[in-house]
């Protein structure tokens, strides 16, 4: 199998944008081999199941299941903005899930913290498109938790299913999302997820479009949300980073020492209820594109998660940590503004703003690192 039959996995190279995908120079993983005459039915190895789930607060939610054949799996949530929720590496749970867990979307959340009643946890919650962070009033408009995204249902342009018989080794999923309302906002987002059959990473293309004729605020935030069996005392946080603790809550005592917050703690009474440790992170750019990395770790089960983004899309990451019982969870956050609410990114000039007819994009990767060549080199981020 040639090198154009491999998935190129980033692990500490240069990276080159190709397509949606990411390439890095250096290691690569292969991909699982499959021997085409031994199954008739491509489904057999892997592929993209749908289904609307039928019970509970999230009935009538569409759903894509994904099945790489790698040994990871995730769920795609069409009525939550193409989000993800649940996501397994052979049995073992990536993603931290809420008590609620999914359910149906509803504008009804849009305002101050209720965005917290809806919130799913899961691989992938995405924040935004107007604003993130905070709820506050900006502009003269009132704005709530973390923006509207992950209570806006997608239209699914198309499914492609990878068959090897045919040549194509590619699973796809392709939809857009519309926010706004007369006279403005009307911006849409045509996200793109990937993945190849036998691989273990998540490829993922999102591109803005302000189809109105004002100027809009822009705000966008990848909520990463990691959980046990991955997320355990011992795990480890691995970035190459500036370190900037917010003043509020757990963070200033949590992120004094290096050796002790890039640790993942035993779960503490210290975190019940909302209490939090919450920083940016500042990762070094690995070439002229940007191109960093940041994940977590799980030498005890071999099993890492890699995060692979540009730093001139994502300005910094946010690691949020909270290490209550039972609910037991961090994030890593890729994001282009601070969580500190839209007024104050106004006032402090990192509001980013999306012009009448322009276009924004964003390519990020979230891949399972399994070998030890992999976890040793997402290691390496902390020397």
């Amino acid at each position: 199998m040639g090198t154009s039959k491999l998935l190129v996995f980033l692990i500490g190279q240069d990276i080159l944008h190709t397509s949606s995908r990411f390439i890095t120079k250096g290691i690569t993983m292969g991909k699982a081999r499959f021997d085409v005459e031994k199954f008739v039915n491509p489904a057999q190895v892997g592929g993209i199941e749908q289904y609307v789930i039928d019970d509970g607060a999230a009935r009538g939610v569409r759903a894509l299941c994904v099945n790489t054949g790698g040994g990871l799996r995730y769920r795609v949530l069409v009525d939550r903005g193409l989000d993800i929720d649940q996501a397994f590496f052979n049995q073992h749970s990536l993603a931290f899930l809420t008590f609620n867990g999914p359910s149906n979307p509803s504008r009804a959340l849009d305002r101050g913290l209720d965005w917290l009643k809806g919130f799913p946890g899961g691989l992938l919650t995405s924040c935004g498109p107007f604003n993130i962070g905070g709820p506050c009033e900006d502009a003269g408009e009132e704005v709530g938790l973390h923006g509207t995204h992950s209570n806006s249902p997608a239209t699914i342009e198309s499914i492609v299913q990878p068959d090897l018989r045919s040549g194509p080794d590619e699973m796809r999923i392709v939809g857009r999302v519309r926010y706004g309302k007369l006279f403005g906002p009307c911006v849409e987002l045509k996200r793109t997820i990937t993945s190849r059959l036998g691989s273990n990473a998540i490829d993922f293309e999102d591109e803005f479009f302000n189809a109105g004729n004002v100027d809009v605020p822009h705000a966008w935030l990848l909520h990463i949300n990691l959980g046990y069996p991955l997320v355990d005392a011992g795990a480890e946080f691995c970035y190459d980073a500036r370190v900037e603790p917010l003043a509020s809550g757990l963070a200033p005592k949590r992120f004094k020492d290096a050796s002790q917050y890039k640790k993942v703690p035993a779960p503490s009474e210290a975190y019940n209820g909302s209490n939090e440790a919450v920083a940016y992170l500042f990762p070094k750019a690995t070439d002229k594109n940007g191109g960093t990395m940041v994940g977590l770790v799980n030498r005890k089960l071999g099993v890492g998660v890699a995060i692979r983004y540009s730093t001139k899309e994502f300005t910094r990451c946010v690691n949020w940590q909270h290490w209550g019982k039972h609910e037991y969870v961090t994030a890593l956050e890729p994001s282009n503004g601070s969580v500190e609410g839209r007024s104050k990114d106004r006032k402090d000039g990192v509001l980013d703003v999306l012009k009448a007819g322009a276009r924004k994009r964003y390519r990020y990767q979230i891949a399972a690192v399994t070998s030890r060549e992999e976890i040793e080199a997402l290691r390496r981020l902390n020397r």
